[in-house]
């Protein structure tokens, strides 16, 4: 764990400051169970988004409440540390062994495997920002912006009802879509993409990849892997599961993409920054991560219905696709179902990402603009 090895190594060198951990794979529990007992120079914050980093700081920095904070911060902390190591107690994890033999069992005689329509790797360079302003989820706008209203006004567009929110939500909101007018029609972010499909099988739990040419020569291999956490139903999935097997003599297809919106996104900053505008600085972060996102669905979609292909009937409402109704995944490095950041390494290499689109990866694998997504294509119906 990156952030682990970086407090440890903070406490070694004898480094003295705060220290915030934030991001979309972060959690508070994670931080104090796992990080903070690694540093005790200073105090380990977990904070939720960019919004709240500027609170946090301050109430670091306040002379006079110091002591409290960081005291509530401790002992918060402790209680969740207390309550993650008797969670454990609990929990029964099986040999990798047995978990194997436990995999999903799927019946590939009966499999529909549609060869994708678009083989190979597909960029785009400039994807209109206005086919993506449906798309956006504003869900996560509002958590940004730590506004979550209570049943039965939670999400949007419930949470404009709440009573304790309700209206400086509506107040965001309306700022938010005056900006994203703005952001659309003068086209001061670029949203840019690639997208892949190749022939493939699982060998165990990894996938081989094949030349699109002869369908045999593995040109990259990804390594899933397998829950071994006992589950309620017996059985112990890997994303490798949804892949023909080698052993089959069928030919599977996986793909996989990276998508960004925050090209243009540090020139603007440096203009609020000139301006001391930090609350455009937020929104303009908050909204660059919302239509990479909608980027990410809509390619998704775009990928189901024509690329690949194989639901070219597709009818689904922007409610529905919220609510995952379609056929397949997109599941992203960094997350639960593929916990690995370094298979973004084989991801940009097969795509060329960083020369052709520009999406940098960073020492540490996050990507560069920050406001960018990546992940595999998945289209078994079981995914």
């Amino acid at each position: 764990d990156e952030m682990v090895f970086n407090a440890k190594e903070f406490t070694k060198q004898g480094i003295n400051v705060p220290v915030l951990i934030g991001g979309a794979t972060t959690s508070k529990m994670h931080t104090a169970a796992k990080i903070a007992p690694c540093y005790k120079n200073n105090q380990i914050v977990h904070v939720l988004d960019a919004s709240r980093a500027v609170v946090v700081v301050s109430s670091l920095l306040d002379s006079k409440g110091n002591l409290e904070y960081v005291q509530d911060i401790k002992d918060e902390y402790e209680e969740l540390r207390a309550k993650y190591y008797e969670g454990l107690v609990d929990k029964v994890y099986y040999p990798l062994a047995k978990a194997r033999q436990r995999k999903l069992r799927v019946d590939w005689t009966l499999a529909a495997i549609t060869k994708p329509r678009a083989m190979g790797v597909t960029y785009f360079r400039d994807y209109d920002l206005a086919q993506l302003v449906d798309y956006i989820s504003w869900d996560p706008f509002f958590h940004t912006w730590q506004m979550r209203g209570k049943y039965p006004n939670r999400g949007y567009p419930k949470i404009f009802n709440d009573k304790a929110c309700g209206e400086q939500a509506r107040e965001l909101f309306d700022k938010a879509q005056a900006m994203l007018a703005k952001i659309v029609d003068d086209k001061l972010l670029t949203a840019r993409a690639a997208i892949a499909f190749y022939p493939c099988n699982t060998v165990g739990d990894d996938i081989e990849l094949y030349d699109e040419a002869d369908g045999k020569t593995v040109i990259a291999k990804l390594f899933t892997l397998r829950q071994q956490q006992e589950t309620e139903n017996g059985v112990y999935l890997a994303l490798s599961d949804y892949v023909a097997p080698k052993d089959s003599g069928l030919t599977d297809y996986i793909g996989m993409f990276a998508c960004s919106a925050g090209f243009g996104q540090d020139e603007l900053i440096k203009q609020f920054e000139g301006d001391h505008d930090d609350f455009s600085i937020i929104m303009l972060k908050a909204l660059a991560d919302r239509l990479a996102e909608a980027l990410a669905e809509k390619l998704h979609e775009d990928v189901r219905k024509d690329y690949w292909g194989y639901s070219p009937d597709e009818d689904l409402s922007k409610k529905e696709l919220v609510y995952v109704k379609y056929r397949g995944i997109r599941p992203a490095p960094g997350y639960p179902s593929q916990p690995d950041h370094t298979e973004k390494k084989t991801m940009w290499t097969l795509m060329n990402v960083a020369d052709e689109v520009g999406i940098e990866l960073t020492e540490n694998l996050a990507m560069e603009p920050a406001s960018s997504v990546s992940g595999l294509y998945f289209a078994h119906p079981a995914a």
